[in-house]
């Protein structure tokens, strides 16, 4: 849900960047110097939206306009970041996002809740898991294959028995 109404913030920050939030656009966009390049792109794009696609944004735009400030500040906050990334990097995302959606339900629920346990580790813990996780990425195909089924097997065990195996790998480390 978050993430949906900051997809669909993001946009309408877009086209609300050049186009008065008081009202939708009505007409044809204002001939001469007083148009910016700006505000005719952002009326071209909404005069090329469906009457649906325009309610759509319009409602956004006003749950946009229900948040805290704080909120609403954050979302501004990330809208600049995405405008400032490089065209390559934006649509390195956006396949990201479309295989995100593409995942089923329950899976799409473990990948954010994965992301909201790395959200509240420390700096250092995060460095260590982007680290680890580009170690995985990088390694060859069998060896990667070799540790997605140890986490299996790992995410089946008890609590008792991952402990067993951690007091294993503790003893192993001290030998010398």
């Amino acid at each position: 849900m978050t993430a949906r109404l900051l997809a669909a913030a993001l946009v309408g920050l877009a086209l609300a960047s050049a186009v008065p939030a008081q009202q939708a656009p009505a007409g044809p966009a204002p001939a001469g110097p007083a148009a910016s390049p700006a505000a005719e792109s952002a009326r071209e794009r909404w005069e090329k939206l469906t009457p649906e696609q325009r309610e759509t944004l319009r409602r956004r735009w006003e749950a946009f306009r229900q948040l805290p400030p704080e909120r609403q500040a954050e979302i501004r906050d990330q809208l600049e970041r995405w405008r400032s990334m490089p065209p390559e990097r934006r649509d390195e995302v956006l396949r990201t996002w479309k295989r995100f959606r593409q995942l089923p339900p329950d899976e799409r629920r473990e990948v954010l809740q994965l992301l909201r346990r790395y959200r509240e580790m420390g700096p250092e813990r995060q460095a260590q898991v982007r680290a680890a996780f580009r170690r995985l990425v990088e390694a060859p195909p069998e060896l990667r294959q070799r540790y997605l089924d140890n986490l299996r097997r790992w995410r089946q065990m008890t609590p008792a028995q991952r402990e067993q195996m951690r007091d294993l790998w503790r003893q192993r480390r001290q030998k010398p």
